[in-house]
């Protein structure tokens, strides 16, 4: 683990006064997810990585299709997606599976999401989000307003 040892010691020279401001992690938050914008290997192993088996029993109480979570730290940006058979993908993978499931939302589903992202990291947290996949071809109601998440 000395990728996760080496994010260690640059995470903690940061001072206070180098904390990411919201529209700072937007911008972040906006290149990794809808840029194809790189991710941090160290930080899924520093953050994500001990987590894995909490989100998965999670995912299983609930019943979803799949969870994925988001972190960010000091510029970094993080992301794993969990599936029932305990596929985990990370990082630029979890993204493409993401757009995989999501395949025509996925743009403004994370557009979406980014507010609550900011606030949810700012405030010290990882973003997590379970889903269920809904198959919106046989449902009635709007066809092309994009209510529903895909």
């Amino acid at each position: 683990m000395i990728a996760g040892w080496l994010y260690k010691v640059v995470q903690t020279s940061i001072s206070l006064s180098d904390r990411m401001t919201p529209k700072m992690l937007a911008k972040r938050l906006h290149k990794a997810l809808l840029e194809n914008g790189e991710m941090a290997d160290a930080l899924y192993e520093y953050e994500l990585q001990e987590n894995i088996d909490y989100w998965y029993k999670g995912l299983i109480r609930d019943q979803e299709d799949f969870v994925f979570v988001v972190t960010e730290n000091s510029g970094d940006v993080a992301m794993v997606l969990i599936t029932p058979d305990k596929t985990v993908y990370v990082n630029e993978k979890a993204r493409a599976k993401l757009m995989e499931f999501w395949s025509a939302g996925y743009t403004q589903n994370i557009e979406r999401f980014i507010p609550a992202m900011v606030q949810t990291l700012l405030d010290g947290n990882f973003f997590e989000t379970g889903c269920k996949i809904v198959d919106t071809s046989r449902q009635k109601g709007p066809r092309k307003s994009g209510r529903w998440v895909r």
